[in-house]
């Protein structure tokens, strides 16, 4: 969490967006003209609920159960309190605007509860190409007007816990300020947003940078204006706030203030020094500014804090931290007041990664404190709250840490931390993973436990890397920035675990062997431990390679046509082979390193690679490779490419950079010539899915620029025509790690996002439909896999493969249990059970099954005694063989 959400996001865009140097214009070219249709699509997300830093959390002051979330990559959110989940509302942010899916900060109206800001921009250095904006909203973020800024904003950067930096004036609500970034200063607008300038007389920028020597521009940025706060006790209705706190990123001049207006500032006398003011809340019913302090920016470093509490009516501080000075290892920075009872405040120790983050509360002002978590006799800890996370099972990350470490941590990063304003027993705060909240905090006073569940439901917030779909089994297999990746038996439930043994922070590639879809591999980042790992029964479990010398991180990874070798190209070492599952591994020849590899879906020996231009084949299953003779294809590393199913040599090739060669290709000689579309203009993805009903070849998905339009794009005609099938509303930024169809349903496809996790979208266009009423006929055979087992319950694979000649337009599958076993839920499939009786039906998006093929489900169940499997299988009135 701590550096691979950076570098997943940095070098996904710097990949995606900036590489590449101008190469010649491909030869070839396709001569057909682009045909653009639309259709309606229903989208949303593969479920794994949050998965990435929350830096920021508010509560609209005058509406009840209005709120807000910031994510540092993945947009914004609104509560919905009906449901208890989040609704996203930058998913209209295009392609050229990516970096606005970066939220630096948020502010909501409490005048008018429509109205909501927000401002955007993810990188202060040249990462990302455009400058920052406020977005303005009249209908709670339903629909955005844009201001654009003439200076750059860091929702990714360093600092972007510290806040709120951009603020609506509680009593003459047409007025706004904006902390910069950067030496910009401080910002104003008076009309509601529309128009900035800069506040020309406040007199500090901010000097505090994380790491001066960055050359990169990312850690040596001024961090500049963190924090803005009213105090509303100094204002009527419709005229401006007079006492307005500022937070400067300066370690001995973090507070200024401005008792006319904002007409002029000046340095709050007597402040403390040596710290950075990472938050400034003001309880104006008792007159107390509260300050959360640490020595660093955040938001994962930090290693000495204080709170401290400012008099607005005396000018008297009073360091009220919770803990000797000595005795700080981290920096506070989660603050918040209840509103319902002046006097109660709270704060996190953000930086306490070890053994977890630590929360703080007081009910008299700061005068004294308690602890979330304390010490009995050391490792031992007694909590103040019990944690369930039921809903969303992964974030105990598979682990078992010795004390004083828990299982699920408390948090980490914990930066946002806001009480309900309207509701003293509601809490929420974020962390680098998820928000977590609970319903009935003043148990803490009382002396009883209170309950944290995840508050995340809604908010998607993983960087996509790598998506993979297979012919049977799951559906889904993600590889993701920081939480690694998940398989995903039901879209539409969290699973229960992200993939581990090994637990890569970051997976960077992963792939199935296209005959044999139990067979898969994946590759990743981790600090320690091996970089590559498989498994042989479709994702449910991994166990470990081995890597070979020199390997620094995940990189691609290939795997044969029939799972019987693999090519791996990781950071840090050339591109190697290995028959087997990677026990030893051999240099390939012929090939650079760091070349993209992925493999032939029908030959088992045939290997692709890319780089630098160059197309490279091997045909001895990766020992040696020849580079193609094929021109005109993109010279930078921008590319993606993949084999075709089912078709031996067919390849397709999409990106490039806009200022050479960019667009589609398509080898039918297993990449010794390559034709260019002439139709795309501009592609940074290609996959396969279902081909429609009726026709000759697999639907492609791609996103791309065709017909001058950027968007997400389908062709059932192998390219001759194409439909846009994502629409202004829906299109997420930066959608060009990614994309894949689905084998098994037409017209569904799985879209990457740098943040905003993976979504699905399913056409209204059934591709010819089907009759789920026919009885099938002809031969079947059932393979039963009972992929996990625990006291009282399992889990089972159920394979339903079609090996008659003729097509099922719908099935029926039924069998008996002999242990009296009973299934609790089940994926892909419609199940009822009577007695021991068990009947699997079609759903509506797997009914077609054609000769040859098979369509997969699973369930979960209870048992006791025993759990034999079942040896009968009925499709319809025929018996099937049990393999």
């Amino acid at each position: 969490m701590r550096r691979t959400r950076i570098l997943t996001a940095v070098l996904a865009l710097a990949a995606g967006l900036l590489a590449g140097s101008p190469p010649a214009l491909a030869a070839g070219s396709a001569s057909k003209d682009v045909s653009i249709t639309a259709d309606t699509y229903t989208w949303k997300n593969a479920r794994i609920d949050g998965g990435g830093f929350v830096p920021g959390i508010v509560f609209n002051r005058s509406e009840k159960n209005l709120a807000y979330a910031r994510t540092d990559i993945g947009g914004a959110y609104r509560w919905q309190q009906s449901t208890k989940t989040w609704t996203p509302l930058l998913d209209s942010v295009g392609w050229d605007d990516w970096g606005h899916t970066g939220v630096v900060s948020l502010a909501s109206d409490s005048v008018d509860p429509d109205r909501v800001y927000a401002a955007v921009g993810t990188y202060t250095n040249g990462w990302d190409p455009k400058n920052g904006a406020v977005m303005r909203s009249a209908d709670r973020g339903a629909s955005w007007q844009k201001a654009d800024l003439p200076f750059k904003l860091g929702g990714n950067m360093p600092g972007r816990g510290m806040g709120e930096r951009l603020a609506v004036d509680p009593n003459r609500n047409s007025v706004l300020y904006l902390g910069a970034p950067s030496g910009k200063g401080l910002w104003r607008s008076t009309d509601s947003g529309v128009t900035w300038s800069q506040v020309t007389n406040f007199p500090n920028v901010g000097n505090y940078a994380q790491d001066p020597n960055d050359t990169s521009g990312y850690a040596s940025d001024n961090q500049g204006i963190v924090w803005v706060t009213f105090d509303e006790s100094t204002g009527t209705s419709g005229n401006a706030t007079r006492t307005i706190y500022v937070g400067v990123a300066d370690k001995d001049n973090a507070v200024y203030r401005s008792t006319d207006a904002g007409a002029t500032w000046s340095r709050v006398a007597g402040q403390p020094t040596g710290y950075l003011a990472h938050k400034g809340v003001l309880d104006a019913a008792n007159g107390y500014l509260y300050l959360a302090y640490s020595d660093k920016g955040g938001p994962y470093d930090g290693g000495k804090g204080q709170l401290w509490r400012y008099a607005t009516a005396t000018g008297t501080w009073t360091d009220i931290s919770p803990v000797a000075e000595a005795d700080a290892y981290y920096g506070f920075a989660g603050l918040t007041v209840d509103r319902q009872k002046p006097g109660t405040v709270m704060a996190t120790a953000y930086s306490s990664w070890w053994p977890d983050t630590q929360i703080f509360r007081s009910t008299d002002s700061g005068g004294t404190w308690t602890k979330a978590w304390d010490y009995t006799a050391y490792p031992d800890r007694a909590n103040r709250y019990t944690m369930d996370v039921s809903s969303s099972p992964w974030l105990t990350w598979g682990a078992n840490p010795s004390p004083p470490e828990q299982t699920p941590k408390l948090g980490w990063m914990t930066e946002a931390l806001e009480i309900d304003p309207f509701d003293s027993n509601r809490m929420m705060y974020g962390t680098g993973a998820t928000i977590y909240g609970t319903e009935n905090l003043t148990n803490w006073d009382s002396g009883s436990r209170f309950t944290i569940r995840p508050m995340v439901q809604g908010l998607e917030e993983t960087a996509v890397n790598d998506l993979a779909s297979p012919p049977s089994g799951a559906p889904l297999l993600s590889a993701l920035g920081d939480i690694g990746g998940f398989r995903h038996t039901d879209l539409t439930k969290v699973p229960s675990m992200m993939f581990t043994q090994p637990n890569f922070t970051t997976t960077t590639s992963l792939d199935y062997a296209e005959s044999n879809p139990d067979t898969l591999v994946r590759v990743g980042d981790l600090d320690s431990g091996p970089h590559i790992a498989f498994s042989t029964d479709n994702g449910a479990n991994w166990f470990a390679g081995t890597d070979p010398s020199g390997v620094s991180g995940g990189g691609t990874v290939a795997a044969a046509a029939d799972g019987s070798r693999f090519v791996w190209s990781p950071a840090g070492t050339g591109v190697q082979y290995a028959t087997g599952f990677g026990n030893s591994w051999s240099a390939s020849s012929g090939i650079p390193a760091g070349a993209i590899v992925e493999s032939d879906r029908v030959d088992p020996k045939t290997f692709y690679g890319f780089k630098s231009g160059k197309f490279y084949v091997s045909r001895d299953g990766g020992a040696t490779f020849t580079a193609s003779s094929a021109t005109g294809l993109p010279s930078g590393d921008s590319v993606r490419f993949k084999a075709l199913p089912g078709v031996k040599g067919e390849v397709w090739l999409a990106g490039g950079a806009a200022d050479g060669a960019y667009g589609l290709w398509h080898s039918t000689d297993g990449g010794a010539s390559f034709t260019k579309l002439s139709a795309v203009e501009q592609a940074d993805t290609i996959g396969f899915g279902k081909a429609a009903t009726g026709a000759s070849y697999q639907t492609l998905y791609t996103s791309a620029k065709i017909g001058g339009v950027r968007g997400i794009f389908r062709s059932t005609d192998k390219g001759a025509t194409w439909t846009r099938i994502n629409d202004e509303a829906h299109q997420w930024g930066w959608t060009g790690a990614a994309i894949t169809g689905d084998p098994r349903v037409y017209g569904r496809v799985y879209v990457s996002t740098n943040g905003r996790g993976v979504i699905y979208g399913d056409t209204s266009d059934t591709g010819g439909g089907t009759d789920p009423t026919p009885t099938p006929t002809g031969a079947c055979t059932v393979t039963y896999k009972i992929t996990n087992q625990w006291s009282g319950g399992f889990q089972a694979d159920v394979q339903l493969a079609n090996t008659g000649s003729t097509a099922w337009n719908g099935w029926s599958l039924g069998w008996a249990f002999a242990d009296g076993q009973k299934v609790t839920q089940a994926w892909n499939t419609e199940a009822s059970q009577s007695g021991t009786a068990v009947t699997a039906r079609n759903v509506d998006w797997n009914a077609n099954v054609a000769a040859g093929s098979s369509v997969s489900f699973g369930f979960t169940g209870s048992w006791s005694g025993s759990n034999t499997k079942p040896t009968a299988f009925r499709l319809g009135g025929q018996n099937c063989t049990v393999s």
